[in-house]
């Protein structure tokens, strides 16, 4: 299944290139705050998956164009993310092996967005800000000291992902953790239809112009190792989700721009604008850089 959230918190099933409205079935009310109702309906995925497949085939077929597509699965308890995970992007950026040697880091939350939603760069001239093509992982049930063989029977689904970058010396988290930052989507693809996260392959293109082009079979540290990895530290939740690192091609963005990331096969396609946004600068980051 592809679980798509639309329209303000609607939630809907993607069938032949259409969105089924199953709000109902789903039982998330798109007005409740917090919006945690994707992640429990993630956790109760499988008492529901045949009634939301029963309200899928009997709902309106609406043009997946004629929505607005939102971040798949807000309010999660974790945005945990994977560095320098693919050998050539090692090379790429100086960095051997960090993702091995250095575990992993820990996004803010609210720099998730969606497809329908543009990335906004922060106002700070000089700097740059780069794209970052990723396999999303998403949990599905509570797990802690998962062992590599089980690993993937706690994957709910996978998504593309945008991890967006300020380039600079701070620390991941604060270049990272922008306000839209985190494109995920467009949906969620149900794990049943990807047998073998290792065979993914990861596309990008700014304007057109391919970027980034690699096989999930490269990475340093595989979806199990990661999963493994990240619960021996602490629990995992369903609705965590994991960006799994990006392979070499990263490069700059600039507002007009638009990125198109593509995971194949089944995942998916999510296309997103660049648009300039306001603010952004602080004690750690300064809005323009010091002449040195």
């Amino acid at each position: 299944m592809k679980l798509l959230r639309f329209n303000n918190g609607r939630i809907g099933l993607v069938i032949d290139d259409t969105v089924r409205d199953v709000t109902t079935a789903a039982g998330v009310d798109p007005e409740f705050w917090p919006p945690v109702g994707v992640v429990r309906l993630i956790e109760q995925f499988a008492h529901r998956r045949d009634d939301l497949l029963a309200a899928a085939l009997a709902a309106e077929p609406l043009a997946i164009d004629s929505v607005v597509i939102d971040n798949p699965v807000p309010w999660p308890n974790k945005l945990i993310a994977i560095p320098v995970n693919y050998h050539a992007h090692a090379l790429e950026m100086s960095s051997p092996a960090i993702s091995k040697n250095g575990g992993f880091f820990v996004k803010s939350a609210s720099s998730l967005s969606g497809a329908g939603q543009p990335v906004l760069l922060p106002d700070l001239p000089g700097r740059a800000v780069h794209h970052e093509a990723e396999l999303a992982v998403v949990i599905g049930r509570r797990g802690r000291h998962i062992p590599r063989e089980q690993a993937l029977d706690y994957v709910f689904g996978y998504g593309c992902l945008l991890d967006m970058t300020v380039r600079g010396k701070q620390e991941r988290a604060i270049r990272k953790s922008y306000d839209t930052f985190t494109p995920l989507g467009p949906w969620i693809t149900t794990a049943d239809e990807v047998p073998d996260p290792s065979a993914l392959r990861v596309q990008l293109w700014v304007n057109g112009e391919p970027r980034q082009d690699a096989w999930t079979r490269d990475m340093i540290v595989d979806v199990p190792e990661i999963i493994a990895m990240c619960s021996s530290v602490m629990t995992l939740e369903p609705g965590d989700v994991i960006a799994t690192g990006t392979a070499e091609g990263v490069g700059p963005v600039v507002p007009g721009d638009e990125i198109t990331i593509d995971i194949t096969p089944g995942v998916g396609r999510m296309t997103v604008a660049v648009a300039q946004g306001e603010g952004g600068w602080n004690v750690a980051i300064p809005r323009t850089l010091p002449n040195i």
